[in-house]
């Protein structure tokens, strides 16, 4: 009687890439917005360096601020995504045919708005030495389909928060050549709801020990359970960055961030106090006597409270932009950046409890992936500069049968407008709109391991989520400058 379930490793594939505070609105389960400043020109600042959010972008470009600088920004996420069931089914096992989810299509899933904040200091110790430090939010995501939508089995509902910690310096070797390196604390909270299909697994187990078609549609089984997973964990890197300054006007920078490597601690809790039965009682050779709604407990006898772990790593990012001051009114800029998502082609999840409930295991198959943005400046008067940019970005998501309800992921297209305003000479305000637009998207997701559990070799709920999604989002920025 060993219910399955995929809710660790839901919980794992967003903690994999860290989730911070909505559907993610850049590649995997990255923020996309770690700066407004940078926001206004779809990310393609890398090179331009103005404040010390350049901490995120390149490390090197600290040895373009003079003094101390202080950078306080929020950036609000209105998500809009829609999901459509197609036709998800859970499968049967020993016997027991599989059957339709029912369900609704999850509603309105994404949270209606939610916040991620962004701090950076600078300060220059001397004419080769920058120093600064940053904290933000790398990755993100918040989603909550309901206790009775169509793909309930995959996913309930998945809140991960990340913090990144990044002290950084930078030293400018003359006039043309600055190298900059960075250290990365990074953060983890995570909780996860997703529920079981009690009637699938339960009688599963009654047909494995001999109970006959018509007895277990006697029994009439029904109702889910629901796992309750919650894990954090800190981890380590590190980024480094280099730009070339050709002339005055133009500059070049390479930037490198590297893989965080995890190992997410955590504990899942199952109850089944929804599930539901008839009384039952078979003679010989049977000799079984179930009463009335006793199979809830039952149930939970063999899904424990359990502690369980999994050795994960985020990827690794490398990008290359351009900065050019075309004339005292016009720059431009672009960035390309490759994001190293292939690292997650499978996630093993290990429980930890008695009796054994097995791996949970992702099927991922993620590929790397590329972004591209061009950005430009416009400074319309001494307190106005404008800025406005686009941007493509491509999903790790390789086919429909990889795509999960946790990361409902497609590409997109970024459009962004910003402007920063100069209230005085040591204080300034950015802001920052952006909307994103993610092409239409199917899921096909099979969840391999069945309600048996394969021997006990694995644990999954089994099934398949079948739908199609539609989604935008609106990012809406304000960032605070001051300059001591």
């Amino acid at each position: 009687m060993k219910l399955k379930h995929l809710s660790l490793s839901v919980m794992i594939m967003g903690t994999a890439l860290g989730l911070a505070s909505t559907q993610a609105a850049a590649s995997g389960y990255q923020f996309g917005s770690q700066s407004v400043s940078g926001q206004g020109t779809a990310h393609a600042n890398g090179a331009e360096a103005n404040d010390p959010s350049t901490i995120f972008t390149n490390p090197a470009g600290l040895s373009r601020l003079d003094g101390t600088q202080l950078v306080i920004g929020g950036t609000l996420v209105v998500p809009h995504s829609e999901y459509t069931d197609n036709g998800s089914t859970t499968t049967g096992a020993l016997g027991i045919p599989a059957h339709a989810t029912g369900g609704g299509n999850g509603g309105t899933f994404a949270p209606k708005a939610v916040a991620a904040p962004t701090f950076y200091l600078s300060h220059k110790i001397n004419d080769k030495i920058t120093a600064g430090i940053g904290m933000y939010v790398p990755y993100g995501a918040k989603l909550d389909y309901g206790f009775d939508w169509a793909g309930r089995y995959a996913l309930k509902s998945v809140n991960l928060q990340s913090l990144n910690i990044n002290p950084s310096i930078s030293f400018k070797l003359d006039d043309r050549h600055s190298f900059g390196f960075g250290v990365s604390a990074q953060y983890m909270d995570a909780t996860l709801e997703q529920m079981a299909d009690a009637t699938t697994g339960i009688n599963a187990k009654l047909a494995s020990q001999g109970l006959s078609a018509a007895a277990i549609r006697a029994l009439g089984v029904q109702g889910d359970g629901l796992a309750h997973v919650e894990g954090n964990d800190w981890g380590f890197g590190w980024n480094i960055g280099y730009m070339f300054q050709l002339d005055e006007n133009t500059r070049f920078g390479l930037a490198y961030r590297s893989s965080v490597k995890q190992k997410l601690s955590g504990s899942s809790t199952w109850t089944f106090n929804n599930v539901t039965n008839n009384a039952l009682v078979l003679p010989a050779p049977y000799n079984i006597n179930i009463p009335a709604n006793s199979l809830g407990a039952v149930a939970k006898g063999y899904h424990p409270n359990a502690s369980a772990s999994v050795d994960l790593s985020t990827p690794e990012t490398v990008s290359a932009n351009f900065f050019h001051q075309l004339n005292p009114k016009v720059a431009l800029m672009g960035d390309v950046t490759w994001v190293r998502n292939s690292r997650l082609k499978q996630i093993d999840i290990k429980q930890y409890s008695t009796p054994v409930q097995g791996d949970l295991v992702l099927h991922q198959n993620w590929k790397d992936t590329w972004r591209v943005s061009f950005g430009s400046n416009y400074q319309l008067n001494d307190s106005w500069m404008l800025r406005g940019g686009v941007a493509w970005e491509q999903s790790p998501v390789q086919s429909d049968q990889d795509r999960h309800p946790a990361l409902p992921d497609s590409d997109r297209l970024w459009l962004s407008f910003g402007a920063n305003y100069k209230i005085n000479k040591q204080s300034s305000i950015d802001l920052a709109y952006s909307f994103i637009d993610f092409k239409n998207a199917n899921v096909n997701y099979t969840d391999t391991c069945n309600p048996s559990g394969n021997n006990g070799t694995c644990t999954g709920n089994g099934g398949t989520v079948k739908g199609s999604y539609k989604t935008y989002l609106q990012l809406i920025g304000v960032q605070y400058n001051y300059r001591f």
